[in-house]
């Protein structure tokens, strides 16, 4: 379930070890730098956000019969209008909406930053500093390695491998990402989660999944000659020559492949059993020895008083330290400086920010062309002071009577739940007491956080580009570091307020609707109620599912990892996914590719479920009400429609073959046709006749709530 990158939909934040369940990822990775097809000179900051219906008449192809290909007949319209943007690798209608919230954030930055610091408060003033820094490209292309000398000399002068722990945790901190051979940061114990752990998790790898390292068909083999031609290439720009180069990227694919073969399959870490290993610190040390874990924390600032480590993937940390002792240290630098320049590239001169992007753009994402320096920035203070940010936005666009009006909405869905549970046939009476326990704990969170992150401490400077991004780095991993040992927060937040998306925590028990998901066209109170509920209803409750998909229900009304479930009602439910599984099996997302349907299950599940209860809450809404056509659309086809229309999409073949191997969630036509053909509501309201192709045979429709 990991986390964003920004925006599909309909997931959330699975704390550190479980990554998060984001509604779905648009931006590449982290570093890749990609962006919008309109030249820099058309591209103007947003004064307001601009208005589109939840219900897009204009976004249809009426042409096409609803029960033959429902996704086409909502979205044809939409997708031959809105192609793939030069530097986006996927485009739908979250991804506008984000790109026009990045839009309207940046003329926010724009004035702060051309105002005088005496009419700014402190955030303000740390925002406009920050933003001014980074659109400062002449500085950052006259200093062009210089910014990074620092760390790089510090990697030169290793001199053994005892002074490795204190290095890596600088370079960590600096980078604050897990591809410095692991990540170490501070999660909820999986057991109490009540507690605040240290986490050790697997990483080191550059490539998006480890099957990029072990596949051997031919695209595979391709992918991994290009990336040791990228990595060539980043050292010759780091001032190697090319057979110093060849050499060093040989070097680098063979360790990262090494660490590769270690990692646990994306659908392996769906299981948390399998990412749940509790060591003391004794145990942890013997787990790695050459590896020094007290030097490590002490520079990473953890107290040696920390006695209490989940360790995710104990197979990888004992191959890491095998690596570690039979490499030399020549490898472990050339590793290390790998690492280093690969992470900070985007932040350089211009000759490595465009490297960076052509391979994990261009080459791994299909992206014709950089993203205008304007987005990254935006996208950067987003990322590093997202809740300064946030404030500016949630003033401007979220009024109290759309946080009431959001709230109703997912009341009533949690209503249509206890129905559901408690008309169930196979489950048993208890497990249904535990159902609706749970059911009843999850916390609603609407908007934003009730108290808002304070940056008071970060340093930020208006002439120093890469310091602000190492520094503000640095600032977030000591935050989640400073926590192991602490009281738990459950107030925080996953996601900014602005960021198109939502998510559920099960460790949190709690649903999360962020200020940027609740506007149009996800979200309109100018039209009438269906195609809202088919929406942003079925987004609400697709959330709620996840806490009872096969991850979620996994975790107690408290957040704890403990099998609360009668053991028939455990079958009976795995049986009933696995209808699910079997369906998505059957759908190819891109040459002779299928949905991997046990990596998107949970999100299947939640797409499903999240429907049938927002169809039940919207009628729980309008059962007083005398509803009427309206555009020659019955209500219950208006419902429909709105929730077809969440997804129209496209994407790049490229990306499409890295969604294959990364993506939890299916692609949207069948997130959209998927569901529709298991709901016999769909099939009534568009009269749809057995034999068409989005009518199934009732004894073949997948049904868990």
């Amino acid at each position: 379930m990991p986390k964003i990158s920004k925006p599909m939909r309909r997931s959330a934040p699975f704390k550190a070890l479980l990554g998060a369940l984001s509604l779905g990822t648009l931006s590449l990775m982290a570093q890749a730098q990609t962006s919008d097809g309109n030249s820099a000179a058309k591209e103007q900051p947003l004064a307001s956000l601009p208005y589109t219906p939840s219900l897009d008449l204009q976004a249809m192809d009426r042409s096409v019969d609803p029960c033959e290909d429902f996704y086409q007949y909502v979205c044809g319209g939409w997708m031959e209008k809105n192609p793939v943007p030069a530097d986006q690798s996927r485009w739908s209608v979250y991804a506008k909406m984000a790109d026009e919230n990045q839009r309207y954030l940046w003329g926010i930055l724009e004035r702060l930053a051309s105002s005088p610091a005496a009419q700014l408060n402190a955030s303000q003033a740390q925002m406009a500093d920050y933003y001014a820094a980074c659109m400062d490209e002449g500085a950052a292309e006259r200093r062009g390695l210089q910014a990074l000398q620092p760390l790089l000399s510090r990697i030169d002068g290793l001199s053994n491998k005892q002074e490795l722990p204190a290095l890596l945790a600088a370079l960590q901190l600096a980078s604050n990402n897990e591809r410095l051979f692991f990540a170490f940061t501070s999660s909820q114990d999986l057991a109490d989660s009540s507690q605040l752990i240290a986490f050790a998790m697997a990483g080191g790898i550059s490539l998006p999944d480890r099957d990029y390292y072990l596949k051997s068909d031919a695209k595979s083999l391709k992918m991994r000659k290009a990336f040791s031609a990228h990595i060539a290439r980043m050292f010759e720009l780091g001032g190697s020559s090319a057979s110093q180069a060849q050499a060093a990227a040989a070097r680098v694919l063979a360790l990262e492949t090494t660490l590769a073969r270690a990692t646990l399959s994306r659908v392996d870490k769906r299981d948390p059993y399998k990412t749940f290993h509790k060591f003391d610190a004794r145990g942890l040390q013997a787990l790695t020895p050459g590896f020094d874990w007290a030097s490590y924390q002490q520079a990473l600032g953890v107290p040696a008083s920390t006695r209490v480590f989940n360790v995710t993937e104990p197979a990888f940390f004992k191959a890491l330290a095998g690596l570690l002792k039979k490499s030399s240290l020549d490898d472990i630098k050339t590793y290390l400086r790998w690492q280093t320049l690969s992470s900070q590239a985007p932040h350089l001169n211009q000759a490595l920010v465009q490297a960076n992007f052509e391979f994990f753009g261009q080459t791994l994402n299909g992206v014709p062309q950089l993203k205008a320096r304007w987005k990254r920035c935006v996208e950067l203070v987003d990322n590093q002071i997202g809740e300064a940010l946030g404030q500016e936005f949630v003033a401007r666009n979220f009024s109290p009577e759309l946080k009431a009006k959001t709230q109703q909405m997912t009341e009533q869905i949690e209503r249509a739940m206890a129905q559901r549970v408690q008309a169930l046939e196979w489950m048993s009476p208890a497990t249904k007491t535990r159902a609706i326990e749970k059911l009843h704990s999850i916390v609603n969170k609407i908007g934003y956080p009730d108290v808002w992150r304070d940056y008071s401490a970060l340093e930020i400077k208006r002439d120093d580009f890469l310091g602000n991004v190492q520094r503000g780095n640095a600032f977030e991993a000591r935050r989640q570091l400073n926590k192991i040992g602490k009281p738990l927060d459950r107030g925080e937040w996953g996601m900014t307020p602005q960021t198109v998306n939502a998510y559920y925590n099960p460790q949190m028990n709690d649903i999360n609707f962020p200020a940027g998901v609740l506007q149009p066209p996800l979200f309109d109170t100018k039209l009438d109620d269906a195609p809202s509920y088919g929406n942003t209803g079925g987004t609400i409750g697709h959330e709620l599912i996840h806490g009872f998909d096969d991850e979620g229900r996994q975790f107690d009304a408290k957040g704890n990892l403990k099998d609360w479930w009668a053991k028939k009602d455990g079958r009976a439910f795995e049986k009933r996914a696995a209808c699910v599984v079997e369906q998505y099996a059957q759908y190819t997302i891109v040459d002779d590719i299928k949905i991997n349907s046990r990596l998107t299950l949970g999100e299947d599940l939640a797409d499903l479920g999240g429907m049938v209860l927002a169809l039940a809450a919207w009628r729980e809404q309008t059962a007083t009400q005398k509803l009427a056509p309206i555009d020659g659309l019955t209500p219950e086809q208006r419902f429909f429609i709105g929730f077809g229309q969440w997804d129209c999409n496209t994407a790049r073949p490229e990306a499409l073959r890295v969604q294959a191997l990364t993506n939890p969630h299916s692609p949207g036509r069948y997130r959209i046709n998927g569901v529709a053909v298991n709901m016999p509501e769909f099939a009534q309201a568009f009269a749809c006749k057995p034999g068409q192709k989005m009518v199934k045979e009732e004894s073949k429709r997948c049904k868990i709530w």
